[in-house]
């Protein structure tokens, strides 16, 4: 009888992990619609490198204005509820993206507020999501499972900017809003299907909340030294992210550049997850940091040699690495982090890992103006490289175990 139960609490869980996936592939194919639309919507009607560094900053800076409280409120409520509350309000952003191009009224100050909106509510959605997976998922199955997202997400990512471009392209930035705010529709359909039960200790109070998240990290150097390290590399990542869509939009032919380049980050994530499918070494940590020291190979492609050919080559390198580093990282959390504090430590891991990016976004134009686009990039190309090395000498980083023991996903009460 207990393996009858069993077995059947395990096929459940599994039908709920694989409805989450549906949702999310969905969700994640409209993002590369908005991949393309965004940077095109604001270049081809006579915006500026600039006024694509304002929007993107103002997004992240809702992001990580909200990422904490987002991480928090995962922790006191079920999962699923804060996500479909988060999907609906990017919804109502994005639709206003698209009536606002649309109707030939585009604004800057309003189109980066919908921005902030719709990027502040992603960051309630991100650590729920991150608290529900292991809810999923027997704890010698994260790896496998993180890895097979991945590979959904990043296949997405192949063939939705690479939709996106040729439909920008035929029928203007509209249309991508539009297919973007769907997709967040199906992930609502798919979630609101998905029935699990975690118990959550009573509210002690929001400071002494987010206090136990990050007191849980600094237990851990190979989590400090990580989202130290991280902070600086995204100051680099956010010049990288401007000037490389201007360099694309200007240099390398446009809105299809801009797809084609999206695709080919989007396969490089689908080889990196594949390998994490299959390649699952004792110290995966270690490794996932030793991978991410591809990256710096998409930065430099930009400006050494500066076609379009290598830096497709340089974007399917890099974010192979990056893919690869991802599942690594996010498994060691699962394993090493409680549940009960899952959501708050990854929105903390979230908060300093992207603090410095809207800087970077901010500083893009002027560094370019001042130094050039191509030295701008090369030097931040140096600063991913040392910033990806830094973890390696944690001690954590170099020794930290997956967990393989046999086990049940983190909850123990699903309904059907």
């Amino acid at each position: 009888m207990a393996d009858s139960s069993t077995a059947n609490y395990h096929a459940i869980v599994t039908r709920y992990f694989r409805l989450l996936a549906a949702g999310q592939a969905l969700s994640w194919l409209g993002n590369g619609f908005q991949t393309v639309a965004l940077p095109a919507a604001i270049l081809l009607t006579g915006g500026s490198a600039s006024d694509l560094g304002y929007a993107m900053a103002c997004s992240v800076v809702a992001m990580l204005l909200c990422t904490l409280f987002g991480g928090v409120w995962a922790d006191r409520l079920q999962p699923q509820h804060v996500m479909v509350a988060s999907d609906v309000v990017r919804f109502v952003s994005v639709i206003g993206m698209a009536v606002m191009f649309g109707t030939g009224h585009d604004w800057l100050p309003l189109l980066c507020a919908l921005a902030a909106v719709a990027s502040g509510a992603g960051a309630f959605f991100s650590p729920a999501m991150m608290s529900l997976k292991p809810v999923l998922v027997a704890a010698e199955r994260r790896q496998k499972a993180n890895a097979t997202l991945s590979l959904l997400q990043t296949t997405c990512l192949v063939i939705g900017p690479a939709a996106g471009g040729a439909t920008v392209a035929a029928f203007g930035p509209t249309i991508g809003f539009v297919v973007n705010a769907m997709s967040y529709l199906a992930s609502v359909v798919s979630v609101l299907f998905i029935r699990t039960r975690v118990e959550r200790a009573a509210p002690e109070g929001m400071l002494r909340e987010l206090g136990a998240g990050w007191r849980e990290i600094r237990r851990r150097d190979w989590l400090v030294v990580g989202v130290l390290a991280a902070t600086v590399y995204h100051i680099a990542n956010g010049v990288i992210l401007v000037l490389a869509q201007v360099v694309a939009i200007d240099n390398l032919g446009g809105p299809r550049s801009l797809g084609l380049i999206a695709a080919a980050e989007g396969a490089g994530g689908v080889v990196g997850a594949a390998v994490a499918l299959r390649l699952r070494p004792r110290r995966f940590l270690r490794a996932g940091w030793i991978a991410l020291l591809l990256m710096p190979a998409w930065a430099i492609s930009y400006v050494w040699p500066g076609a379009l050919t290598a830096v497709l080559a340089g974007a399917v390198l890099g974010y192979a690495g990056l893919s690869y580093f991802s599942v690594a990282w996010e498994t060691a959390i699962q394993d090493q982090v409680p549940h009960e504090l899952l959501a708050r430590v990854a929105s903390w891991d979230m908060l300093t890992s992207f603090i410095a990016m809207p800087i970077g976004n901010l500083l893009a134009g002027p560094l370019a103006s001042a130094a050039g686009t191509g030295p701008v990039l090369a030097a931040s190309a140096l600063v991913l490289l040392g910033s990806s090395l830094v973890p390696l000498f944690a001690r954590g980083t170099r020794t930290l175990t997956r967990v393989v023991a046999e086990s049940k996903p983190a909850a123990e009460s699903v309904v059907a």
